[in-house]
């Protein structure tokens, strides 16, 4: 993970026709966890959900093959089981359960060492890239992640 810059998911482990498993690893430092919270950091639940967003994202470039782009469109049912620390493992699976009138949906869920620590409902507007300068940006990173058969 790279924090200060959003870029939430660090490795594609699987992908199917409906869902995508990924990898996170928390840093160690990061000044985010200066203030969230001093002498106790804690990941925020935002950013929880910004990791869950992403997931879902990647799910639908990958399914429509990276035709369109997802924007952030709704967070529903957002749910906070538990607290993720600096160097934490977190597994993120994204399950696509709508896509038609240029939205999509997915539920997203964290675990940490098995133990699930947040879930969410997540809506997405889906439209053309809105410049080649992204879409190619977004081709190089999914071919970082190892996001199959979209480099």
């Amino acid at each position: 993970m790279r924090l200060e810059y959003f870029q939430m998911v660090d490795r594609v482990v699987s992908l199917d026709a409906e869902s995508i498993a990924v990898t996170c690893t928390v840093p160690m430092e990061s000044p985010v966890f200066e203030g969230h919270f001093p002498g106790h950091p804690i990941l925020p639940g935002v950013l929880m959900v910004e990791t869950m967003a992403q997931t879902g994202g990647w799910l639908l470039m990958a399914l429509n093959g990276m035709a369109r782009m997802p924007f952030l469109s709704k967070v529903g049912e957002a749910k906070f089981r538990g607290f993720v620390t600096p160097g934490a493992e977190l597994a993120v699976r994204s399950r696509r359960t709508h896509d038609g009138s240029g939205y999509a949906v997915t539920e997203a869920q964290i675990e940490v060492a098995g133990k699930r620590v947040a879930d969410a409902e997540i809506t997405y507007r889906l439209l053309p890239f809105p410049d080649a300068a992204l879409e190619q940006a977004m081709r190089a990173q999914a071919a970082r992640l190892g996001l199959p058969g979209l480099a």
